[in-house]
C-alpha cells in the first residue's frame, strides 16, 4: 500500500454529496428521469449543474441541505457522449446493476425481474438525490430544483423515493445506523475509528492515487477527474420476519437482545460487541469517538465476542488479514429507511413497504461495492465460516443455521430468512461540477 502523503483535493468541483456526511435527522428524495430527447437531456443537466453544492461548501447559508446529481451509462449515451469516452468508464458502470445481478447474488426472489420498475432498466437516465434536516426544507430544496427540469418534455421524472433518518438514527430493525465511514486523504473530514489511517483519495474520487498507486479517471478528463461513482440500492426489511427470529430462537427479552447484537456485531445502541461484550452500554453507543475504536485481530481475533460472520464484521474487516487487503475494499457508505416504522412488539406485517435506501460511493465497482457483496456478504470462505452469508443482508441459506463461537460449546441457531430483498437499484456516475456544465453544453 502506498505510504501516508499530502493530497490536495481539488474540493470546490467535488459535488458535496461524495464526501459529505448527511445531517442528522434529515429527510431525503431520490429522483430518476428518463431522457428522451438529447438536445433537451443536455438543458436538464446544464440546469441542473447549478443546484449542487461543492464539497468546500460547508458553510453554506442552506445549511446541511444540499443537492447531488448522477448519471447512469445509458444517461450519459441518452446525452450523446461520445463511444471512445463512454468505454473508458469502469465495464461494471457500462454492463449496469441488473446485468451484475448473478455476481450481486440478486437471484430469486430478489432477482432483477421482481424489482421495483423502472428500476434495472435502460430507462434509468439521471438520479437527483435532495438531502435536508427535516422535509419541509426538503421540499424547498425539491422546490428550488424545480425549474432544472419542468416544462422538459424531453426529460421526464419516472420515479420517486422518499426516505427519512429518524433523530434516533435507527433503521427499521432497530439498530443505530451510520455509524462508521472512512477518513480520506484531503477531505478534511474525520473518519469514524480513530484507530485506522485515512484512505487515498483515489480510493473514493477519479483522477487522484489510489492505495496501490493507480489513477483511474474517466477521459476526456473534463468529464471524469473530480467525479465519482455511486451505487444505490432498495432493500425491502421483513420487520416482522427478524422479530419472530429472535423470539423464537432466545430464551427471554435479554437473549433477544443479545442475538441481535451477535447477528449485527453491535448492540442496537451502536456499541460494540468487541467493547461491550456482555451488556448493552448506551453511552458508548452514543459516543462517535469511541464506538468505533477498536480492532479484531487485537481485541476479538477468534471471535468469540463478535463472531467472525456478523454483519459489522464482514462489511469492514478493519485488521483482519484474513480478509485480505481490507483498505482496498473500503466505501463510503449511508443509508436512509423508507416507508412506515412497524410498531413496537407487532409481530405481524400487513404489506406496508419499508426497508432502506442504501448508497455506496467509490472509485472502484469492482474490488469495492462487488467484492464486498459477492465475497463478503455472500461467501464466508474469509472469515473461516464455509459458504455461510451474511445475517442482515446476505442471500440466505434457509437450510444452514447462524453459528456464534462460545465456550464450552458453540452455539447454534435456526436457518436466517431473508430479512432484506432486493428491490431495485443501479450504478451511476457522480460527475464533478464542471462536469455537469460539461454535459450540458455538449454538441454533437
Amino acid at each position: 500500500m502506498s505510504a501516508p502523503t499530502h493530497v490536495t483535493l481539488e474540493l470546490d468541483d467535488i459535488q458535496r454529496g461524495v464526501l459529505s456526511p448527511r445531517p442528522t435527522p434529515y429527510a431525503a428524495t431520490y429522483l430518476v428521469f428518463r431522457i428522451d430527447d438529447r438536445t433537451q437531456g443536455r438543458e436538464l443537466l446544464r440546469r441542473a449543474s447549478a443546484a449542487p453544492t461543492s464539497a468546500a461548501d460547508t458553510s453554506s447559508p442552506l445549511e446541511d441541505t444540499w443537492v447531488s446529481v448522477a448519471v447512469t451509462y445509458w444517461g450519459l449515451q441518452a446525452l450523446g457522449v461520445p463511444r471512445s469516452s463512454l468505454e473508458s468508464f469502469a465495464w461494471e458502470f457500462r454492463q449496469g446493476m441488473a446485468a451484475r445481478a448473478r455476481a450481486l447474488r440478486d437471484e430469486g426472489d430478489r432477482s432483477p425481474q421482481h424489482w421495483e420498475a423502472p428500476l434495472g432498466t435502460r430507462d434509468v437516465h439521471a438520479v437527483i438525490t435532495a438531502i435536508a434536516p427535516d422535509p419541509p426544507r426538503l421540499e424547498g430544496a425539491i422546490d428550488r430544483g424545480r425549474p432544472a427540469y419542468e416544462r422538459l418534455s424531453g426529460a421526464t421524472a419516472i420515479w420517486r423515493q422518499d426516505c427519512y433518518a429518524l433523530p434516533t438514527e435507527k433503521e427499521h430493525f432497530g439498530y443505530l445506523d451510520g455509524v462508521s465511514h472512512p477518513a480520506v486523504e484531503g477531505s478534511g473530514i474525520p473518519g469514524s475509528n480513530e484507530l485506522e489511517v485515512p484512505l487515498k483519495s483515489g480510493e473514493f474520487v477519479l483522477g487522484y492515487p489510489d492505495e496501490i498507486g493507480g489513477v483511474e479517471v474517466p477521459q476526456p478528463a473534463v468529464l471524469g477527474r473530480n467525479g465519482s461513482y455511486a451505487v444505490f440500492r432498495k432493500l425491502r426489511q421483513d420487520v416482522a420476519a427478524f422479530r419472530r427470529y429472535l423470539r423464537d430462537n432466545s430464551g427471554g427479552p435479554e437473549d433477544e437482545e443479545l442475538i441481535a447484537a451477535k447477528i449485527m456485531g453491535r448492540w442496537r445502541s451502536g456499541a460494540p460487541l468487541a467493547l461491550a461484550p456482555q451488556h448493552d452500554d448506551p453511552a458508548l453507543g452514543a459516543d462517535p469517538h469511541r464506538r468505533n475504536t477498536f480492532l479484531y485481530e487485537q481485541d476479538d481475533l477468534k471471535g468469540f465476542t463478535m463472531p467472525g460472520s456478523c454483519h459489522i464484521r464482514r462489511a469492514n474487516p478493519c485488521d483482519a488479514s484474513v480478509a485480505g487487503e481490507v483498505r482496498l475494499h473500503r466505501m463510503i457508505r449511508r443509508g436512509a429507511v423508507y416507508g412506515p416504522p412497524l410498531p413496537e412488539g407487532v409481530l405481524e406485517d400487513h404489506g406496508a413497504d419499508r426497508g432502506l435506501m442504501f448508497a455506496f460511493i467509490g472509485a472502484h465497482l469492482g474490488r469495492q461495492f462487488e467484492f464486498v457483496q459477492s465475497q463478503w456478504m455472500n461467501d464466508g470462505v474469509f472469515f473461516g465460516a464455509g459458504d455461510t452469508k451474511d445475517p442482515v443482508v446476505g442471500a440466505a441459506d434457509r437450510e444452514a443455521g447462524y453459528t456464534t463461537p462460545r465456550r464450552p460449546v458453540r452455539r447454534r441457531l435456526a436457518p436466517l430468512p431473508w430479512f432484506a430483498v432486493t428491490r431495485g437499484g443501479e450504478y451511476c456516475f457522480l460527475p464533478s461540477l464542471s462536469a455537469l456544465r460539461w454535459l450540458g453544453d455538449l454538441h454533437d
